[in-house]
């Protein structure tokens, strides 16, 4: 078994990435429907995808880059200490993290797909 397959969707994770993928936040319905189907630059994005202990919101594995929408339970102290920590174990696997805000994917959704379309131009460099 690849090494690689021994962090990915881990089976004690699958109900709950399930259930997050029936239900998503408004936020992450909307990004999908301009990631979904290979539609951002021919890359396959994945929803509610698996990585050791974390499940990221989106993950395009071609290029490796997850995508993180954040509410504001993100916000505080704690849940930034959080996201620091989930984004230095994601780094280790060779994943570059971009974090956006729920709000400025509704505000500003073209600018959000731009930074996205770069960091997956970014590996192909």
């Amino acid at each position: 078994m690849k090494r690689r397959r021994l962090i990915h969707n881990l089976q004690p994770s699958n109900e709950r990435r399930r259930e997050l993928r029936r239900n998503p936040t408004r936020a992450e319905s909307y990004l999908w429907q301009s990631l979904r189907k290979s539609q951002l630059d021919g890359k396959k994005f994945r929803r509610q995808h698996g990585i050791g202990p974390y499940i990221v919101d989106f993950y395009c594995p071609e290029c490796r880059v997850i995508v993180e929408l954040d509410g504001a339970g993100h916000f505080g102290l704690l849940g930034a200490e959080r996201d620091a920590a989930r984004s230095q174990f994601l780094s280790r696997f060779g994943c570059k993290v971009l974090r956006f805000e729920n709000k400025e994917v509704f505000r500003n959704l073209e600018g959000v797909v731009d930074t996205i379309r770069a960091a997956l131009r970014e590996d192909n460099a």
